[in-house]
């Protein structure tokens, strides 16, 4: 009887944290005599090339990966989104430092994940027993992310992909028309967006600054 094989994709720029998760799967295998065959990319550049050439099961993927111009993706969410769009059959689950409840109503809106994780709440068994369950009958959330789908279950607000690129390309230096071109939206349609993200985050100030230390804080930068 041959063994059972799954094809897992671990990103993360942290090498620590993914031979922390390797080493954890792999005991995940011999609990379940399973074998699992591990990838590990770093970098958004080094996962797209491995997605390319090779289906996986499941991706275990971090949020908080620096963004990549090349690729065209700056979060893991766009990450997750181009997986949901092109490897319908891979499972994904999220793992992120990210507590805030916005930011995880906005990253289970944009990616739909089968699990997710906030690292605070991730021990060897609380991520062997996730990945099994997405591998076999998902979904799995951490109990802070299941916290926050209760304290937001009402709530329709979440930020789309174009805020989340005018605060990445504002966090680079970026002037209002540069943005507007890059997104191929008005100069008034980004100054909109810009109004509605300071009502948003409660920011009075007109100073982009302010604003984006109001993102970071909520770990949308």
């Amino acid at each position: 009887m041959s063994t059972k094989r799954f094809h897992i994709l671990l990103v993360d720029d942290h090498p620590l944290i993914t031979n922390s998760y390797e080493d954890t799967i792999c005991k995940l295998g011999v609990e379940k005599n399973v074998e699992f065959q591990v990838q590990i990319a770093h970098s958004f550049s080094n996962a797209v090339n491995d997605l390319k050439k090779k289906k996986y099961d499941l991706v275990l993927l971090d949020i908080h990966i620096p963004g990549d111009e090349a690729t065209g993706l700056i979060s893991g969410e766009d990450l997750g989104s181009k997986i949901r769009e092109n490897y319908k059959s891979t499972k994904i689950i999220i793992s992120t430092t990210f507590n805030d409840h916005y930011r995880i109503q906005s990253i289970i809106e944009q990616v739909n994940p089968d699990g997710f994780l906030v690292k605070s709440d991730i021990t060897t068994e609380e991520l062997k027993h996730a990945i099994w369950r997405v591998l076999t009958a998902p979904p799995y959330f951490s109990k802070t992310v299941t916290h926050s789908i209760r304290q937001f279950i009402s709530n329709d607000f979440v930020l789309d992909k174009i805020d989340r690129k005018l605060l990445y390309h504002l966090s680079k230096g970026a002037n209002l028309q540069t943005i507007a071109d890059q997104l191929g939206l008005s100069r008034a349609a980004i100054a909109k967006r810009k109004q509605l993200l300071r009502e948003v985050f409660n920011v009075d100030s007109n100073d982009n600054m302010a604003l984006l230390e109001k993102a970071r804080e909520k770990g949308f930068i």
